[in-house]
C-alpha cells in the first residue's frame, strides 16, 4: 500500500510507526513534545532509529483523559504536521477520532488517519476519507467492554469498521486494521487477543499492533511505564509471528532491531 510517497509492501519487512505525542498528559510522554523545536528533535532521532512513520498525537486517549476542543487539537497538531513534512521526507500519521481536526490535518499534509474509534465516532470521519482517499487505520474500540464470545465479537466489530469503510467509497488498500490492544478490554482480554492476532490479519487487511508501554504490559510484570520496554518488545516480536505488519512504538531502536531480528529468523 501506498502512504503519502511511499510504498509499504505488506509482508516484505515489519514496518515501525514512532510515536509523537504533542499532549501534555499523555500516559507515557505528555508535555515531553510539545514544543515544536523538541518534537521536530525527537522527529528526527526516531527517524535515525529506523522509524518508516510519524505518528502525531493531540490529544491523550489513556484511561480517565481529559478532551480537548477541535479547535485545540488542531492548533496542537496541524502546525507540528506542517513543520514535519517540510523537513523531513516521511509519512505522516494523524491520530485522532474527530473529523474536523482530521479534515484540518489532511490539509497540512498529514498521510495517514489513525483512528481510534474506527470510524463509530462520528459519521463524517469515513465519508472525509473516503474524499481524500487517504490511508486509514481503524482501531477496535467499544463504549461498553461487554462481549458474549470476546474473539469472535472483536472481529466481527472489525468487520463493521471495514464496511463503513468500503460502504463510503474508500478503497480497500487503503485500509489498516487495529485489535485495540488497551481499549475496551480487560488485562486477560488484551492478552488474549495477543495470541489470537493471527484471526485479525485472516481478514485479509495489514494489521497495525499498539501495544507500547500500555498497562497489560504493566499488569502482567508489575512495571511502570517506564519501566516497559522489554515487555514491549516482546508483544511486538509476537506481533510479526503472527502476522501483524506495522508496530506503533515510543522505543522505535530497540522495536527496529527486535524486528529485524525476528524477520530474519522467520524468513531463514
Amino acid at each position: 500500500m501506498t502512504i503519502g510517497k511511499r510504498d509499504f509492501e505488506i509482508g516484505k519487512r515489519p514496518y515501525v510507526m514512532g510515536i509523537l505525542n504533542v499532549t501534555p498528559d499523555s500516559f507515557s510522554d505528555g508535555g515531553k513534545y510539545g514544543d515544536l523545536d523538541a518534537a521536530l528533535k525527537h522527529t528526527e532521532e526516531m527517524i535515525k532509529e529506523g522509524a518508516d512513520i510519524i505518528d502525531v498525537g493531540g490529544e491523550s486517549t489513556r484511561p480517565g483523559h481529559v478532551k480537548i476542543s477541535v479547535a485545540e487539537e488542531i492548533e496542537r497538531t496541524c502546525f507540528v504536521i506542517e513543520a514535519i513534512k517540510e523537513r523531513f521526507e516521511i509519512p505522516v500519521s494523524l491520530d485522532t477520532y474527530k473529523y474536523q481536526v482530521a479534515q484540518a490535518g489532511i490539509l497540512a499534509g498529514a498521510d495517514l488517519i489513525n483512528d481510534i474509534w474506527g470510524f463509530k465516532w462520528d459519521d463524517e470521519m469515513a465519508p472525509l476519507c473516503a474524499k481524500y482517499q487517504i490511508p486509514v487505520c481503524l482501531m477496535h474500540n467499544r463504549k461498553e467492554a461487554v462481549y458474549n464470545d470476546f474473539i469472535a465479537d472483536v472481529i466481527a466489530d472489525m468487520k463493521e469498521c471495514v464496511q463503513i469503510a468500503r460502504a463510503s467509497g474508500l478503497a480497500d488498500d487503503k485500509i489498516i486494521l487495529d485489535p485495540g490492544i488497551g481499549f475496551a478490554k480487560t488485562t486477560e482480554e488484551n492478552l488474549k487477543f495477543m495470541n489470537h492476532l493471527e484471526d485479525l490479519v485472516a481478514l485479509g487487511y495489514p494489521v497495525l499492533l499498539g501495544t507500547s508501554r500500555k498497562s497489560m504490559i504493566g499488569n502482567t510484570l508489575n512495571l511502570p511505564v517506564d519501566e516497559r520496554e522489554e515487555g514491549t518488545m516482546a508483544t511486538s516480536v509476537l506481533g510479526l509471528v503472527k502476522g501483524c505488519s506495522f508496530f506503533r512504538v515510543h522505543d522505535v531502536k530497540k522495536n527496529v532491531r527486535a524486528l529485524a531480528m525476528t524477520d530474519a529468523m522467520l524468513k531463514a
